[in-house]
């Protein structure tokens, strides 16, 4: 969060091992190629619900500066190291899946409450300008952050891949097509990689922590698209840290 918001029958796994290999190289980053997204991102039954989350920016890169630097880097880096805390959700819904030929499926997942999460996260870090946050109800993947004096953030998932090292831990990686309006300016727009490991301890009030990569891209609207070819234009690396807020103690690490 320029304005980077993209920390959440989905994914396609990703080739063994090809996302917690990026996240071992960094800041040696690269545009990852993912399947289209289809439907919502789906969670480990694990992630369901409340939780507390606390967000630490522990680094941030400009891998092509000084030619090329991201608007905003220099002020989301006065946020290193400074931890913020909000509140989000994961539910249990049905998901529809639909293929050609065949009749509609119905099955059940963990998904993020995007809209709840996405009003949380936002106000964190930018308090009373947020207004609103909406999913588009025909898809998940489309979500507007309306904020004051006209303006407005439009994310789109456009890609994801996932990963499922064992058990307690979960990888993934969504690509966003973000572009932010104002009343009085042109749109800007960029591409958002968010590429998130999380890795859960169950005990009784059970926790998780996470390591997320979030990479900006400059879109081909952009005068500088073509130098930066495939390479981010900024990286921020945070660490999250989820804390139960609701009482599991009669759940066991076998519910899971």
């Amino acid at each position: 969060m320029c304005l980077v918001i993209a920390l959440f029958l989905g994914g396609s796994e990703a080739v063994a091992g090809q996302l917690a290999e990026r996240l071992a190289s960094f800041p040696h980053w690269h545009k990852l190629v993912v399947q289209v997204a289809q439907g919502d991102l789906v969670y480990p039954d694990w992630m369901a619900g409340s939780w507390n989350v606390t967000s630490t920016l522990v680094d941030a890169v400009a891998p092509l500066a000084p030619e090329i630097v991201s608007p905003g880097f220099e002020s989301n880096r006065q946020t290193l190291q400074q931890p913020i805390s909000f509140p989000v959700r994961f539910e249990e819904k049905k998901l529809f899946q639909s293929r050609s030929f065949t009749p509609t499926t119905i099955q059940s997942g963990v998904v993020a409450d995007r809209a709840f999460n996405g009003l949380s996260l936002a106000k964190a870090y930018l308090g009373d300008a947020v207004i609103a946050v909406k999913v588009d109800p025909q898809s998940p993947n489309r979500q507007i952050t309306l904020l004051k004096g006209g303006r407005q953030l439009v994310s789109i998932v456009s890609g994801r891949a996932t990963e499922t090292p064992a058990e307690n831990q979960f990888i993934t990686t969504e690509v966003f097509q973000q572009f932010f309006r104002t009343q009085d300016s042109r749109p800007y727009f960029n591409e958002v990689e968010s590429t998130t490991a999380y890795h859960y301890f169950p005990q009784s009030q059970p926790t998780i922590t996470a390591d997320q990569v979030t990479a900006v891209y400059l879109s081909p609207q952009d005068p500088d698209y073509f130098a930066a070819a495939s390479r981010p234009v900024a990286l921020y690396r945070y660490r999250l840290e989820f804390t139960s807020t609701e009482d599991r103690g009669s759940r066991s690490s076998s519910d899971f």
